[in-house]
């Protein structure tokens, strides 16, 4: 039987992101016949539940130069004024608009990205993939995944490389992809 997801399936509570436990990812089509993945490895955040999905809220830093493809070239390429421009834009942002049921453990979080200065409002799929005790005394954990596709010219990452043959070196496209484990204190 599926039932409706609302936050009483979820302990309500303030959760600290783990980025040990946690990933910020994402995938990007290079040369149009393979996919790049990437990472951000320092970042940090908050997951509010409440006792509604109005009261519930998202909120996330990502540091730039923490980029990582397991390429130092390219990431250097990444951190540079072609893409993320770290010097001028050190972190990237996400704080949350609101939150839609979608069926059971599914929903959509909206709201605002920022890369390079630039907000754009954004939806993720969201998937909980549950609660249990945690590693300290007295904590509870959360997990979800996460999935939104994005233009990075909407955010001004607007490297146009391309092979003579007219083969575009870097998609416009990317997909980010969350994996995040959350503690109450």
């Amino acid at each position: 039987m599926t039932t409706t997801p609302s936050t009483t399936q979820l302990p309500a509570g303030v959760y600290t992101i783990d980025p040990v436990h946690s990933t910020v990812g994402f995938v990007v089509r290079h040369l149009v016949a393979a996919k790049v993945r990437g990472q951000f490895s320092e970042f940090s955040g908050t997951i509010t539940v409440g006792e509604t999905l109005e009261a519930s809220k998202a909120e996330a830093t990502v540091q730039a130069a923490s980029i990582t493809t397991n390429n130092e070239m390219r990431d250097n390429h990444l951190r540079s004024g072609d893409f993320l421009e770290i010097e001028t834009y050190p972190t990237l942002s996400f704080t949350s608009t609101g939150i839609t049921a979608k069926g059971a453990d599914r929903f959509e979080l909206t709201g605002d990205l920022t890369i390079k200065g630039v907000t754009k409002s954004v939806t993720f799929d969201l998937e909980y993939l549950g609660s249990g005790t945690g590693m300290a005394p007295g904590s509870t954990v959360v997990g979800f995944e996460a999935r939104t596709e994005i233009d990075r010219r909407d955010f001004g990452v607007n490297f146009e490389g391309a092979l003579e043959n007219g083969t575009i070196v870097v998609s416009n496209k990317l997909t980010i992809e969350l994996a995040i484990e959350a503690a109450t204190a």
